[in-house]
């Protein structure tokens, strides 16, 4: 046991980075040290197969982070099928479930008509907007508060981009995957899943870009009702 805790102790040192906000995170933990994916995938499903036998149904929705190349998603995937089949096998019982996977790398959104596409394709996106507009833009959400205040000041940019779409740059990457990820999966649901998608003008223009919901912190969730229903009588009277 004490050679086995070494062992970990090592492959966690190896995991040290000098930046770590675009290194080992999200999908890129899983492929590297597959036993992640299993172990959380493996969580869900039983979980799942335990509120089924109560009598309940259940759809969990496993979703992928951080992808830029639709193998990754692929490779992610097969885990996580192959961990459902093997749960539902020992628990002797079947439940539906999704693989989608977050938007937050610009090549993703490039790229949507790839990863949403044939039969393996991802069921579901949600734009993680947080990471997407820092890695569209090369701003630190954590770093550059004082930067993106003297940018306002200066009248460089419109709004906080961090608080609302930057809607001609990173909003034009979500069109572009918006339309070729639907394009290729016409029953692919979209939504966002960043503290924009708790903003008016951002939920404005989710609606008008065919997002399928919004989800925002529980402070947000009253006035982003609020601005769904204002969005939705806009486009019906125009």
């Amino acid at each position: 046991m004490l050679k086995d805790k070494y062992e970990l102790l090592e492959v966690v040192k190896s995991m040290h980075e000098q930046n770590p906000m675009l290194g080992l995170r999200g999908c890129r933990l899983g492929i590297t040290l597959q036993m992640v994916t299993v172990m959380q995938s493996e969580a869900i499903f039983r979980a799942a197969a335990i509120v089924k036998k109560r009598g309940k149904d259940v759809m969990p929705e496993i979703m992928v982070p951080l992808i830029g190349f639709s193998k990754e998603f692929q490779h992610q995937k097969e885990i996580v099928d192959k961990v459902a089949k093997q749960v539902m096998e020992e628990e002797a019982i079947e439940f539906d479930y999704l693989v989608g996977t977050m938007i937050e790398v610009p090549r993703a959104a490039l790229t949507a008509g790839e990863i949403a596409g044939g039969e393996n394709g991802a069921q579901f996106f949600s734009f993680g907007t947080n990471d997407l507009h820092q890695m569209a833009l090369g701003f630190s959400r954590d770093d550059t508060g004082t930067l993106i205040a003297r940018y306002l000041e200066l009248d460089l940019i419109a709004d906080d981009p961090f608080v609302t779409i930057d809607q001609p740059g990173v909003g034009r990457l979500m069109k572009m995957c918006v339309d070729e990820g639907k394009q290729a999966n016409p029953n692919l649901e979209i939504g966002i899943c960043g503290e924009q998608g708790g903003e008016l003008k951002s939920i404005d223009f989710c609606y008008r870009i065919g997002l399928d919901y919004v989800s925002c912190s529980p402070f947000r969730v009253p006035i982003a009702r609020l601005a769904a229903a204002h969005a939705t009588i806009k486009k019906e009277n125009e």
